[in-house]
């Protein structure tokens, strides 16, 4: 029994390690390029988002383990029970977002009262990070919201990865449109009728608003605050003053 304790206990210690190992070597990757103190600031944004994905898993009553980070990828929370039903799906997708935005939007406020041009950095790359991951398609949070809609909606991220991808080519985008490639098929082939999907996609018609509203707000959000942030980035760059 004892030693039955001791191999769970290592196997959580191990998952520990995995999760905070796996940061720490991001924030080493980051700091090759960016320096230590942006990378810091930048992974620990991204661990915020995957957090609020973590505790609203955790509240709904999910099995779920702790961020995963692989450098210049992201990160990844591992859903070891997968929700019975959209709603629940859109919930640990919203909260993702919902939670890093509110992490950008305190680097912003902090950057604004200190007149630290690393804190408004690191709040661009929070509130573009999070506009990114509202793309309507799965694996992208925005698609795991929009679901609460019709799947069919992912349809609707095909062009704007295609868009994203001749402003700013980049291999994570290819990588990203491999990856939502199975979920575009399975919008396409999505029957409404068909009884497993009447289960898993039913929902009010007062979820499906205030859903669709919460998306839209925090993407206007987003959005504005994202190009906010670049133009005073821009700025600085010109002029030398926040």
């Amino acid at each position: 029994m004892k030693l039955l304790l001791l191999l769970l206990s290592a196997g959580k210690l191990g998952k520990v390690l995995l999760s905070g190992g796996s940061m720490l070597l991001s924030v080493v990757a980051y700091a090759f390029v960016y320096g230590w103190r942006y990378a810091a600031g930048f992974v620990g944004l991204v661990f915020v988002h995957e957090m609020g994905h973590f505790l609203a898993a955790r509240q709904r009553g999910l099995d779920v383990g702790a961020p995963t980070f692989i450098p210049f990828i992201g990160a990844w929370i591992e859903l070891k029970e997968q929700p019975h039903d959209v709603e629940t799906e859109a919930w640990v997708g919203f909260a993702g977002p919902l939670l890093g935005s509110i992490a950008a939007l305190a680097c912003y406020l902090a950057a604004r009262e200190t007149g630290s041009e690393l804190l408004l950095a690191l709040s661009y790359a929070g509130f573009f990070l999070n506009l990114f991951n509202l793309v309507p398609v799965s694996p992208f949070d925005g698609g795991r919201i929009t679901a609460v809609l019709t799947p069919r909606i992912w349809l609707l991220g095909v062009p704007v990865l295609g868009a994203l991808f001749f402003w700013r080519p980049s291999p994570l985008l290819i990588l990203m449109v491999i990856l939502a490639l199975p979920q575009v098929v399975k919008a396409w082939r999505y029957d409404a009728s068909d009884p497993a999907n009447k289960n898993y996609y039913a929902a009010t018609i007062e979820t499906r608003v205030t859903y669709g509203l919460y998306y839209i707000g925090l993407l206007a959000f987003l959005a504005i605050m994202a190009h906010d942030t670049h133009e005073m980035l821009q700025t600085i760059q010109h002029t030398g003053r926040v």
